[in-house]
């Protein structure tokens, strides 16, 4: 199957959700009156692109087809993916590897697939011919680095981890000093999977972070936010806690073959202006896809 069929795959519930929606919005096209307008906003709502994002959507679309004076359906219908593509490129979508070693601290409440995604992300990379080494600085929630440990034999890659309980700050400098000492090129840690209402484990990952900064101060460091494609409005709430707090650099939605609220993504990258780099569309090994804005909103619509 071609990237552009698995992302098409991936999303075929939220692409029949929107297909009842936007698509008898013009099916039903008279021309580009207020009707239109107004239904064509409910529509991009009812899909999960949120109301800010869905009016700054359709207030641009009323600019470019007056400025363009476009009268067919099918124009104005390109001129709304042309506006949505350019919603989704707030930001380099590639992880910045371009130091020995990276870093990539990933972060996300519990359920959200953030181990999974780790276990993917060190698949992928190894299979690129990067040595991959994953941190377990998850030590609060039982079983956790076990299941890395799983993740870790699947894809091929090393592991860093300690006793549950231990201090996270401790194992991510337990992980530089392996990194360092085996040439590793890129570092994933994954931690625990925090609210974004518990203060004291956000100031866990502040502690964490120091511990990078003075390590490895000249290291690329990304922060990836995993949100679960499932919760719609919600995951942006959370990612809003999480970007005031963690200065999160990149984002990557998981399940979205699951659901019909796909257009979340549109809507967290808009709001937020924050580049999404991962999107997971199935269970396999390489269902965690980079991220491509034109190749998601041809398949979404």
């Amino acid at each position: 199957m071609g990237f552009f069929d698995k992302i098409k795959n991936g999303l075929k519930k939220t692409r029949t959700a929107i297909a009842s929606t936007l698509g008898g919005v013009f099916a039903a096209f008279r021309g580009a009156d207020d009707d239109f307008y107004e239904e064509l906003e409910e529509s991009m709502i009812l899909a999960d692109l949120g109301v800010e994002t869905s009016c700054k959507a359709v207030e641009l679309l009323r600019q470019r087809v007056k400025e363009r004076k476009l009268k067919e359906a099918t124009e104005v219908h390109a001129c709304l993916k042309e506006i949505l593509v350019q919603m989704l490129q707030v930001g380099d979508v590639n992880l910045k590897m371009g130091t020995k070693p990276s870093i990539v601290l990933v972060i996300g409440v519990n359920g959200v697939g953030k181990t999974t995604t780790i276990g993917k992300l060190a698949h992928n990379f190894a299979e690129q011919g990067k040595r991959v080494l994953l941190c377990a600085a998850d030590t609060f929630r039982a079983a956790a680095a076990d299941q890395l440990e799983i993740w870790a034999g699947r894809a091929g890659v090393q592991i860093v981890r300690q006793h549950e309980g231990a201090d996270p700050a401790a194992v991510v400098f337990d992980a530089i000093q392996a990194a360092k000492a085996r040439g590793t090129d890129l570092i994933l840690c994954d931690t625990a999977g925090r609210l974004h209402n518990k203060a004291n484990l956000m100031n866990e990952l502040g502690k964490i972070s120091r511990v990078i900064d003075r390590e490895l101060p000249d290291a690329d460091k990304e922060v990836l936010l995993v949100l679960d494609g499932t919760t719609g409005q919600n995951g942006l709430l959370q990612a809003k806690e999480f970007k005031q707090i963690a200065g999160v650099t990149g984002i990557a939605l998981t399940k979205l073959d699951g659901t019909a609220k796909g257009g979340i993504v549109i809507a967290v990258a808009d709001a937020l202006q924050i580049p999404v780099k991962y999107i997971g569309v199935g269970e396999q090994m390489d269902d965690l896809m980079p991220f491509e804005a034109k190749a998601f909103v041809d398949a979404l619509i």
